[in-house]
């Protein structure tokens, strides 16, 4: 049964061009950012960008907000502040996984190009706050790795 699943998997064509997760400390500090220096990539593809959280029962929110910069070759950077959620009306996680770690996949960009040549780094930071406090979570606990991933998009 393994082997006919180890045959299964590396059958499937994936569209994945880059994948890369950090893991946490069991929280993620307030000025913590994490950084990935993705590699060169055609510029004449179209590329679709996640963010990759996985986070544990100990994480007490039903969303999170993230800050997610991307750094051009040549100075420019884009920067996004977005929200996403984590958890169901009903108090049960998003995302997938057995047991009390969930992994949950969040659509970043869609249809991207890269046409400068050179390195290109994203980097990702939590911006969650208690309601009515102005300053951030210290440590976000919970989340126990942080990813990004690039699939090369079939939308044309």
């Amino acid at each position: 049964m393994l082997f006919l699943s180890v045959v299964l998997l590396a059958s499937c064509e994936s569209n994945i061009v880059f994948s890369e997760t950090r893991a946490m400390d069991g929280y993620w500090g307030q000025d913590e950012v994490v950084d990935f220096k993705l590699p060169q990539l055609d510029s004449l593809k179209n590329y679709n960008l996640f963010v990759n959280i996985r986070n544990s029962n100990e994480y007490k929110y039903n969303n999170i907000f993230l800050i997610v910069s991307i750094n051009f070759p040549y100075g420019k950077t884009v920067t996004d502040t977005l929200e996403y959620r984590m958890a169901n009306p009903d108090g049960s996680w998003m995302g997938q996984g057995v047991g009390s770690i969930k992994e949950n996949k969040l659509w970043y960009k869609e249809n991207v190009r890269f046409f400068e040549n050179g390195i290109y780094n994203v980097t990702i930071e939590q911006a969650m706050r208690n309601n009515g406090a102005v300053e951030g979570v210290l440590k976000l606990e919970g989340i126990t790795d942080v990813g990004l991933s690039i699939e090369e998009s079939t939308n044309l």
